[in-house]
């Protein structure tokens, strides 16, 4: 069966809901969002890093994000020379608040810096999300649902995925949604505007958040109204603007790269299997499906729509860090929701109701046994592999400011101090080293591979340490 249609019907609140008398949190309970965000985020930096130091990259785009950091850090162009050697990264998706981490990253030049950066920003979005929570529910179940969005898949799928510019996003989602329900209209649209810099699609969240806001101020303020209004105007036309003006002016091919993931999408239908377990992991084990009440929930459409819209099938599951956005959309939706069902007429709703927080605690801690952070628990997660130590003392032989292509394996060992290029896409630059992650083998004669890529040269084996090599031109 599908699952229930949204309900708009809800009374606009302007105002905190109450919390019963004897529920109220003290003053001291103040804290506890942030005493649970610095778990998270010690939990999440160390996953992250933890993942790094096994060498576990399973993607290109911790070294693409390293090395446009890096640039912004030396006050350069952000090029990414993994997208293309000089590819200016404004022409793959508009992300300039990567930017941000630029002094940071100066100061600490290593991928490790990104990680715990994105580490820190997913915890700080436990802060908004158990507040909002608390507030409306009480401190205990507030801060029951606080850990459950801590511990959610989205997030953590996210932590697992090396680095991306959505992390930024979720936090900012977070707070602006919690002012939403806290009837701080201009905040939850000041909060907001920023996802513009943030990647391209979030210009129709933006739309999305203000026209929730709309919604539920219309019974208090016309002018409030109206600015909602207008920002989601501004939303819609950034977005539009970005996509089809911005980021062509920066591409080489004066396009958007990725609009060939929709022309290419056949009907709405395929993988209609994998986009409704989706939906059921997005508010079954989250929010018990009570989010529906909400119509906070909103927020969540334009990001399932271009997902589920395109051709590419690895939008369409649970997997990376895709619905990391959706999870503080998804948790506030059912913190919004509850307060109304635990005052509602059927006894089994309000029963339900009431115990929902401390099921879905209970749902995302049973989950956690088989998601990323259950690597918490292994001892030898917490080791370096001598493997590794070999591989990294292999890179480590090719010098600062060399030219190097690499598979995955390597690169985010090298993008903090060498130019480094995709395997197979230097685009005629012929470099002095290629490092080459050959594990299972499939460069059976990496000398003859490293001639096919570039005739004109001459490349010998340099060294190899544990399914590594390094080859160097002569």
């Amino acid at each position: 069966m599908p699952p229930p249609t949204l309900q708009l019907s809800q009374p606009p609140i302007s105002t905190p809901v109450a919390q019963p008398a004897g529920d109220r949190p003290p003053p001291s309970a103040r804290w506890d969002p942030w005493a649970l965000a610095a778990v998270l985020f010690a939990a999440y930096a160390t996953v992250s890093v933890g993942r790094y130091r096994h060498m576990a990259t399973s993607s290109w785009d911790l070294g693409i994000f390293e090395q446009v950091v890096r640039a912004y850090a030396h006050l350069r162009v952000p090029v990414s020379d993994l997208k293309g050697p000089g590819f200016n990264i404004l022409g793959d998706h508009f992300s300039p608040v990567t930017a941000l981490l630029a002094p940071v990253y100066r100061l600490f030049p290593s991928p490790v810096t990104l990680l715990v950066a994105q580490a820190a920003l997913f915890a700080l979005s436990a802060v908004p999300v158990t507040r909002a929570a608390s507030r409306l529910l009480g401190r205990r179940r507030g801060l029951a649902l606080g850990l459950a969005y801590g511990l959610s898949w989205g997030v953590q799928r996210a932590v697992d995925f090396d680095f991306h510019e959505i992390c930024f996003a979720v936090p900012l989602i977070a707070f602006s949604l919690e002012a939403l329900l806290a009837g701080r209209w201009r905040a939850a649209l000041c909060w907001a505007l920023p996802l513009v810099l943030v990647k391209e699609d979030l210009g129709l969240t933006l739309a999305a958040i203000a026209l929730v806001v709309a919604w539920r101020a219309r019974g208090s303020s016309r002018r409030t109204v109206a600015s909602a209004l207008g920002v989601a105007v501004l939303g819609v036309v950034t977005a539009a603007l970005v996509l089809t003006v911005v980021i062509p002016s920066f591409n080489t091919l004066d396009t958007y790269d990725y609009w060939n993931k929709v022309s290419e999408s056949g009907s709405p239908f395929d993988g209609l299997g994998t986009k409704l377990d989706t939906l059921a992991w997005l508010l079954i084990p989250t929010t018990g499906l009570l989010a529906l009440r909400s119509p906070l929930l909103l927020v969540a459409l334009p990001t399932l729509g271009w997902r589920f819209l395109s051709g590419d099938e690895h939008y369409w599951g649970t997997d990376w860090h895709y619905s990391a956005v959706l999870m503080p959309v998804v948790f506030l939706a059912l913190a919004d929701a509850l307060p109304a069902a635990r005052r509602g007429r059927r006894a089994w709703l309000r029963s339900y109701a009431a115990q929902l927080p401390a099921a879905v605690a209970a749902a995302a801690l049973a989950l956690t046994t088989s998601l990323p952070l259950a690597q918490l628990t292994q001892t030898d997660f917490y080791r370096k592999p001598a493997a590794v130590s070999g591989v990294e003392r292999l890179l480590g032989r090719i010098p600062d400011g060399a030219t190097v292509e690499a598979n995955i394996g390597p690169i985010s060992r090298l993008t903090s101090r060498c130019r480094v290029f995709w395997l197979g896409g230097t685009q005629g630059i012929t470099p002095e080293y290629i490092a080459l992650e050959n594990v299972n083998g499939q460069y059976r004669d990496p000398v003859g591979y490293a001639r096919q890529l570039h005739p004109r040269a001459e490349f010998a084996v340099a060294g190899e340490a544990s399914g590594y090599l390094v080859l160097e031109r002569r």
